[in-house]
């Protein structure tokens, strides 16, 4: 028996058949029909990923949508909420009406 190799054919027992070679265009001298082949299978495989991809983007960018908004309206929410200035111009408000009493005082 021969070892095996890339070029083998299909392994019945494994179920695995022959792994692509990789190979690198910029090395090695390849034919034209050759880089136009690469660049058919590329974009073959490139659309039959993108339905998954695009979903997989959508959902993201609504996830990190809903976050900001929910970022954003909790800040307001917060804000709203704080009562601390109004305290602050309530008693600026006091110290500047004693501060006339006492200067037309005695």
């Amino acid at each position: 028996m021969a070892a095996s190799g890339p070029g083998d054919s299909y392994d019945a027992k494994s179920g695995k058949g022959p792994l692509a070679q990789r190979i690198d265009p910029t090395r090695e001298k390849l034919t034209p029909a050759q880089l136009q082949f690469m660049q058919q299978v590329q974009l073959a495989q490139w659309q039959k990923t993108l339905p998954q991809r695009r979903t997989r983007n959508i959902v993201t960018g609504l996830g990190i949508g809903a976050l900001v908004l929910a970022i954003y309206g909790y800040t307001f929410y917060s804000v709203s909420q704080e009562r601390f200035l109004d305290e602050l111009e309530d008693e600026a408000k006091a110290a500047r009406a004693r501060a006339l009493e006492r200067a037309s005082g005695p």
